[in-house]
C-alpha cells in the first residue's frame, strides 16, 4: 500500500495540513516540538482510529478546537480508498470512501502500519503491560474484530474488579462473582487463542531476521506466559474451563486484595536469545536487535496475513541503532514498504542507502519542501 495524501485539521499543532507524500521514503526533519511525530501519529490513528501516544481523544484536538479531522488517500492492491476520521467529544466518525462506518472496526484496518520508535525497545526489557499493548495494536490492525473483544474483555474485568472492591471480605455473592467469572473467561478465551496464533506466527519470521541481523550466531526464540498453566490453547472449551479452575484457586486472594487476578490482562512475552532470557541476561545490543527483529517481523505478517506490505513509521529512531543495525533496516524496507521517517537531523540517518526519498521540514506544524 502507498500513501498519496495526508491532510490534517485541528490535529495536535496542525491547524490545517494539505500533504502529498510521492516518494517512497519521506522523511521529516526539523527540531524537537514541531510537529513531526504529530504527523506520524496522524498515519497511526487512521489505521487504527486510536493513538500510540494517549488514550484521551481530547489530547489530539488543536489549542482552542473543537473537533480534529484527519483524511488520507491510499493506494491499495485492489484500487485507492480515502479515509476520513472525525473526532470531538461527542466521540468518532470514520467514513471509507465518503460512507460513513456504524462500527469504527469496520474502519480499522483499511490502511496499516509498523510504527517503530525509540520507546519500542522497551518492548524487551519494559513492563509486561509495554508488550500486551504491543500485541494489542498489531493484531488489532490484522484482526480488527479482536480489538472489540478486548473492549468487551475490558468491561467486564473493570465491573468484576469495582465489585471485589465495593464487596469487600465476607460479602461476595458467590452468584454475582460467578456471572463476572464466565464472561470473563468468555472474552478471554478469545484474546488469549488469538495471542497464541500470533506469537506463533511472529516467532517464524523474527528468527529468521534476527539470525540474519546477527550473522547466524544468534537464535531468537520467542515463548507467550498466559496468567495461568494451560495444556490446550487451540481447545476453546477446554480454556475456558481452566481459566474457571484458577479463578476458583485464586478467590480468597482475589477478594481480600480487590483486583482480578488471572486473565489476558495480566499475560506477557518472554524473549530468549540462544536459549537465554534477553530481558535479564541480554546485553543493550542484543536487546535493541530483538527490538529490531520484531518490527521487521510485523512487516512480513501483515503481508501474509493482507496480501500486501503496511506503511512502516520511523519516530526518531534511527538515531538509536548503530551502522549495522540501521543499515539492516534500510534494507529490508527500502525496496518493499513506504516508510516515514522523522528526525532532528540527516546525520543520524545514512541517506547514502536511500532511494526515492523526500524531504520535508517541519516548523511549528509547517511542513515544506
Amino acid at each position: 500500500m502507498f500513501l498519496t495524501s495526508i491532510q490534517l485539521q485541528n490535529y495536535r499543532n496542525y491547524g490545517q495540513l494539505d500533504l502529498q507524500t510521492p516518494n517512497k521514503v519521506n522523511i521529516f526533519l526539523g527540531p524537537n516540538a514541531q510537529g513531526k511525530t504529530n504527523l506520524l501519529e496522524a498515519i497511526f490513528v487512521l489505521a487504527l482510529s486510536k493513538s500510540h501516544r494517549t488514550s484521551k481523544d481530547k489530547e489530539m484536538i488543536g489549542w482552542e478546537a473543537d473537533s480534529a479531522r484527519l483524511s488520507c488517500e491510499v493506494d491499495k492492491r485492489y484500487g485507492s480508498v480515502k479515509l476520513d476520521l472525525a473526532f470531538s467529544q461527542q466521540g468518532k466518525k470514520a467514513r471509507i470512501n465518503g460512507l460513513e462506518q456504524r462500527k469504527l472496526s469496520d474502519f480499522i484496518g483499511s490502511v496499516n502500519v509498523v510504527m517503530f520508535a525509540p520507546e519500542d525497545l522497551e518492548i524487551v526489557k519494559g513492563t509486561p503491560g509495554v508488550r500486551r499493548r504491543f500485541l494489542d495494536m498489531e493484531i488489532g490492525q490484522v484482526q480488527p474484530g479482536y480489538l472489540h473483544t478486548l473492549q468487551q474483555y475490558g468491561k467486564v474485568l473493570q465491573q468484576r474488579n469495582n465489585y471485589l472492591k465495593t464487596a469487600g471480605p465476607g460479602s461476595v455473592n458467590q452468584t454475582m462473582l460467578d456471572v463476572w467469572n464466565m464472561q470473563l473467561a468468555e472474552h478471554g478465551v478469545k484474546i488469549m487463542k488469538k495471542r497464541k496464533h500470533f506469537i506463533h506466527k511472529l516467532q517464524v519470521f523474527a528468527e529468521q531476521i534476527h539470525s540474519g541481523i546477527t550473522g547466524g550466531a544468534e537464535q531468537l526464540t520467542i515463548e507467550y506466559c498466559p496468567s495461568f498453566d494451560t495444556d490446550a490453547l487451540q481447545d476453546e472449551s477446554v480454556l475456558f474451563d481452566q481459566f474457571m479452575i484458577k479463578l476458583t484457586q485464586v478467590k480468597d486472594q482475589e477478594i481480600r486484595r480487590g483486583v482480578t487476578l488471572a486473565g489476558p490482562h495480566r499475560d506477557d512475552l518472554t524473549f530468549f536469545i540462544n536459549g537465554k532470557e534477553a530481558q535479564t541476561y541480554g546485553s543493550q545490543g542484543q536487546q535493541r536487535t530483538t527490538a529490531l527483529s520484531l518490527k521487521l517481523a510485523e512487516i512480513e505478517l501483515i503481508n501474509e496475513e493482507i496480501g500486501e506490505y503496511p506503511l512502516l513509521l520511523l519516530d526518531d529512531v534511527l538515531s538509536e541503532l548503530d551502522q549495522n543495525r540501521q543499515t539492516q533496516l534500510i534494507e529490508t524496507f527500502q525496496s518493499k514498504v513506504q516508510t516515514f521517517i522523522t528526525t532532528t537531523g540527516l546525520e543520524s540517518v545514512n541517506v547514502s542507502k536511500l532511494q526515492d526519498a523526500g524531504i520535508y521540514h517541519v516548523q511549528e506544524g509547517r511542513v515544506t519542501r
